[in-house]
């Protein structure tokens, strides 16, 4: 499977390809047999058109989706941060830091008032504070930073609206 998206020229997809996409989005670990069944070919073109789309890049990987609190009970935290200085050298090295903090599953550079927001999984608020202090012992450019403690999951969707997210995707 490819790891890197470089494709000299634009994949096309049509109906079918976003009906795979969104099959195995939705399982991964589906058989040859039940992906044809579902978008309506037979066995060897759906995999084939899977294979396809792996080696194009447009699939990048296969993961399991855990259901953490049933092993423990664990806090989701929403964190604004936002840097004291603004040179590229500033953003490479907190963003090397933030790649290799385990509990920071999630980390965006975004435009507005604040540099990055980022998404922690902590066993509990005590955790999350520890973690935030030894970055802040780290020197890595925080200035400021805002905590949201997630108080409720309204919707964590992993599967991604591939057709509504392509124009003109799968039109004939």
């Amino acid at each position: 499977m490819a790891t890197s998206p470089r494709m000299d020229a634009k994949l096309k997809l049509d109906a079918i390809d976003l009906k795979i996409l969104s099959e195995i989005q939705r399982d991964g670990r589906i058989t040859k047999l039940k992906l044809a069944e579902r978008v309506g070919l037979s066995p060897t073109p759906a995999w084939t058109r899977l294979s396809r789309l792996e080696k194009s890049g447009i699939v990048a990987g296969y993961h399991a989706r855990l259901n953490l609190k049933s092993v423990a009970p664990f806090a989701t935290v929403l964190m604004e941060v936002t840097l004291a200085n603004h040179r590229q050298a500033d953003f490479d090295r907190f963003e090397r830091v933030v790649r290799d903090v385990p509990e920071i599953v999630a980390c965006w550079s975004v435009g507005g008032g604040i540099d990055y927001m980022l998404k922690v999984t902590a066993r509990d608020i005590d955790a999350y504070q520890r973690l935030v202090d030894a970055l802040l012992e780290r020197e890595i450019g925080i200035d400021r930073y805002f905590t949201y403690i997630v108080t409720k999951v309204v919707k964590d969707e992993a599967a991604l609206p591939v057709a509504a997210l392509l124009p003109g995707a799968g039109e004939e």
